[in-house]
């Protein structure tokens, strides 16, 4: 059985090339440094093809997409199977970056929670994290596309729908996170005030020149 997740920062490698090949084993090394330091839970996201990394670090890792097809002809494809023995304890969703339609994200749902794997939804608004909360993910990050990357943060441009999206999850198990823009400790401690459990951030550790300092100072927030 996995474990349920404290989250609070999910570091999203994408398709960074600090964060890719052996760069991405650097960089997990980096955020399992500091969460063994910080005692704060830190969960990677990484490419399918450096899932790998997971057997040398002890954080969480998450693939950055799955497809809900089962083992057999489907060339190309990322299954769940795949990414559980690569050493995935879960998978990020619908980001805004790979969106997919509701019918798919509920399947691809239905099958981690067969495996026992972790789905993290991505939501580009509180009407969409609405629907997708009735499919029962493990977690939701609200996310605004237009802000991602900016250093513009969600917590400080649209406090409201953030407050609004978090309190969808009260009277669930659903862990409320939200991302976009998010650069600095005070926005992450903005995003806790305003119900989150936790962030995805990506570009500003990502790209750091001094990753481990930037991530430090992201804990400051918690």
């Amino acid at each position: 059985m996995v474990k349920k997740l404290k989250l609070i920062t999910i570091i999203n490698f994408k398709t960074y090339k600090e964060a890719t090949g052996a760069r991405a084993l650097k960089l997990a090394q980096v955020c399992e440094k500091v969460s063994k330091k910080t005692k704060v839970k830190i969960i990677v996201a990484v490419q399918a093809t450096d899932i790998s990394v997971a057997k040398k670090i002890k954080i969480p890792v998450l693939a950055q997409h799955v497809d809900y097809f089962e083992q057999g002809r489907h060339t190309g494809k990322i299954l769940p199977e795949v990414i559980k023995e690569a050493g995935a304890v879960g998978t990020l969703v619908n980001h805004s970056e790979n969106k997919l339609p509701l019918k798919t994200i509920k399947k691809i749902i239905k099958r981690c929670k067969v495996l026992n794997l972790l789905t993290i939804v991505c939501a580009s608004s509180v009407q969409q994290a609405r629907q997708i909360a009735k499919l029962k993910p493990y977690a939701m990050a609200y996310e605004v596309p237009e802000l991602i990357a900016t250093g513009k943060s969600i917590t400080k441009i649209k406090p409201d729908s953030v407050k609004a999206f978090a309190s969808l999850f009260k009277k669930t198990r659903i862990i409320p996170l939200c991302g976009a823009g998010i650069s600095s400790h005070e926005d992450v401690k903005l995003a806790l005030k305003l119900g989150c459990k936790g962030v995805l951030v990506s570009s500003a550790s990502v790209k750091a020149k001094n990753q481990e300092k930037v991530l430090r100072e992201f804990i400051l927030g918690i």
